[in-house]
């Protein structure tokens, strides 16, 4: 999961970021008006100021549509009128490469890389659609391949508003400023990924530290870090395999929590010191959408090889698996796989698995609004739904987004089709919709 821009002496860097998970009515104006990270100003999926059109095509309400080299399935991010991306670049560079690790599992037939890829950072006038800087941060052949569906640039950048945050994975960390220079880079190491299928987990940073969660089957942790200088401040090993959910940063009653999905169980650390606040235990494998909270509930869910959503009060302690402390649980078909969930007011929205089945729960309750209902035009989804103005923006694969009435009945208002294919998730600011294709970059705006 994203946003970078303006204005920033009224705010310190502690009062931007400490409030990026917060409920909506408690935004300041510098976040709300801004998609600073992968799901937006409070990490809901939601944009609270914004007015996007609900109407496009390729020849109408495009403001500008600009090529991106390389290929990324990374969501922008804006800030003022910067719009941040990354992108790995194939070269024609080759090398000669090992044979796989035969003991590893490869049931997609993934093949390790032998061209050399150059990892870029780029940023975008959010006016023109013009580059204003580019980055390169690393030129190498990566150690693994990935999934076809995946890319080797798919983790978001997020920005405090004075920094801008990097996660190449197994390509390295980076701090820039807005303006285009490095500050500094830390490499975590390698990353052994279940199947190959590809590495990413975006960055979250809260005042002055920044969190980055690291499964894979190599030996998994998480670890915060200095914001301003990169120096480890905490790094906690976790009992988990490869998972891509991002991590979810909230106060709650004078305490910072990370909640961050796995397979194996959600748990809460503190941010200061990387203690476990609670565990749950009860998901299901392959761990891919991000936790959303609305400030007393966090909701997570999985729905690979199983299915199953659940609430967890944040003021939770120790393991309360199976335990009366859950909220609500459901473990029907029908839960998310790939896309995170849109947390709209009291309303939980999600895709069933990759495909075009929309449900919504009462987010108090867990009790179904609307049960499976076929999204006529979208048949594979990865992107996550995003809302604004009391609408919900639903991007296939294909490139058709479907946008819906937000309510207690599923009324599709329009469908707009263009002509790329998108993985990335939209990012809603003020009156604009960024829309990341595997090809193009877009900025969908009424005329």
């Amino acid at each position: 999961m994203k946003t970078v821009r303006y204005a920033l002496s009224v705010f310190c860097l502690f009062t931007l970021t400490a409030v990026a998970s917060a409920s909506e009515p408690e935004l300041p104006k510098a976040i709300a008006e801004n998609w600073h990270q992968w799901r937006g100003p409070s990490a809901t999926g939601v944009a609270p100021l914004g007015k996007p059109p609900t109407t496009w095509s390729e020849t109408s309400n495009v403001k500008w549509k600009v090529a991106i080299p390389g290929d990324s399935t990374a969501t922008p991010i804006v800030w003022g009128n910067q719009i941040f991306l990354t992108t790995a670049i194939k070269t024609d560079r080759e090398v000669e490469i090992e044979p796989a690790d035969p003991a590893r599992k490869n049931p997609f037939n993934i093949q390790k890389p032998k061209n050399f890829y150059k990892f870029v950072v780029m940023c975008l006038d959010r006016r023109t659609g013009k580059t204003e800087w580019e980055e390169m941060v690393r030129e190498e052949v990566p150690h693994e391949g990935h999934h076809l569906d995946a890319s080797f640039a798919s983790a978001s950048p997020m920005t405090d508003g004075k920094q801008l945050y990097v996660n190449f994975g197994s390509r390295g960390v980076y701090c820039f400023d807005l303006a285009g220079k490095k500050k500094w880079e830390r490499d975590l190491g390698k990353m052994e990924i279940f199947n190959y299928f590809g590495e990413g987990t975006s960055p979250i940073v809260h005042g002055d530290s920044l969190v980055v969660n690291w499964d894979h089957q190599g030996g998994s942790f998480i670890t915060v870090l200095n914001a301003l200088t990169g120096e480890t401040r905490w790094k906690v090993d976790r009992n988990e395999n490869s998972s891509w959910a991002t991590p979810l940063v909230v106060d709650h009653k004078g305490r910072t929590q990370v909640i961050v999905s796995g397979s194996n169980r959600v748990r809460s650390y503190d941010l200061k010191t990387g203690e476990v606040i609670w565990e749950c235990g009860g998901q299901v494998m392959a761990c891919i959408p991000c936790p959303v909270t609305d400030g007393n509930l966090v909701f997570v869910m999985t729905g690979y090889m199983g299915s199953v959503a659940f609430a967890i009060p944040l003021d939770s302690t120790g393991d309360i698996t199976d335990t009366d402390k859950i909220a609500w649980k459901r473990k029907e078909p029908g839960m998310s796989y790939v896309p995170s969930p849109l947390l709209y007011g009291d309303q939980l929205s999600f895709l069933q698995g990759n495909k075009g089945i929309f449900s919504c729960l009462d987010a108090k309750t867990g009790e179904p609004l609307i049960d499976r209902k076929r999204v006529e035009g979208i048949s594979n989804i990865y992107a996550a739904p995003v809302g604004a103005a009391d609408h919900i923006y639903l991007t296939g694969r294909e490139g058709t987004t479907v946008v819906l009435k937000r309510g207690r009945e599923f009324e599709i208002v329009a469908t707009n089709k263009l002509d790329d294919r998108f993985d990335a998730s939209a990012a809603i600011v003020g009156n604009q919709i960024v829309l990341r294709g595997r090809e193009h970059l877009y900025c969908i705006e009424a005329k």
